[in-house]
């Protein structure tokens, strides 16, 4: 009799789980990515996190030329040292860290369908020779912005998993 309440209660419990895949084809997920227009870049890390956010939406088809939802984003760049020592022979470390600020929202209305801010940090290590030390940090801004580009088109695809499907019409 345990046996059986106990099947019962994990049965009526996996009855109730909604987990699906994020870009199921039920979903929609996938269409409305590609549906997506972004703001303009300021600055060269915003444009290789634009540039990466466009492939990644549309799957290498470039930018929607009819868009249905328009991301309004915002980066920034930061190097630092992470060790102050000036009297250091060899590499140093370092951080680049690149901040992302973005606004999804539906062109047909104007709704804003979600608001968000991720962060990335990249290590290098940093050499006395300036060019060197400018390669590096180029280097490690690409990386921090091709990993942030990952992490918002992941909240875009969770924000738009939740836009409801467009009902057809039917026409005789």
């Amino acid at each position: 009799m345990l046996k059986l309440a106990f099947g019962l209660t994990a049965v009526a419990m996996l009855a109730g789980c909604q987990v699906r895949p994020l870009y199921s084809e039920a979903s929609g997920t996938g269409p409305k990515l590609a549906e997506i227009a972004f703001s303009p870049a300021d600055d060269r890390v915003e444009q290789v996190v634009r540039n990466q956010l466009i492939f990644l939406t549309s799957g290498g088809a470039g930018e929607t030329p009819a868009p249905q939802y328009e991301v309004a984003l915002q980066v920034t760049a930061a190097y630092s040292d992470i060790l102050d020592d000036e009297d250091a022979v060899g590499l140093q470390p370092g951080r680049v860290n690149v901040s992302g600020n973005y606004t999804l929202s539906r062109v047909s209305d104007g709704e804003v369908l979600k608001v968000g801010t991720r962060r990335i940090t990249s290590l290098l290590d940093v050499s006395r020779q300036e060019f060197a030390e400018l390669r590096a940090v180029r280097d490690a801004e690409d990386r921090a912005a091709k990993e942030l580009a990952e992490l918002i088109r992941a909240d875009l695809a969770i924000a738009l998993s939740r836009e409801p499907q467009p009902q057809p019409t039917w026409q005789k």
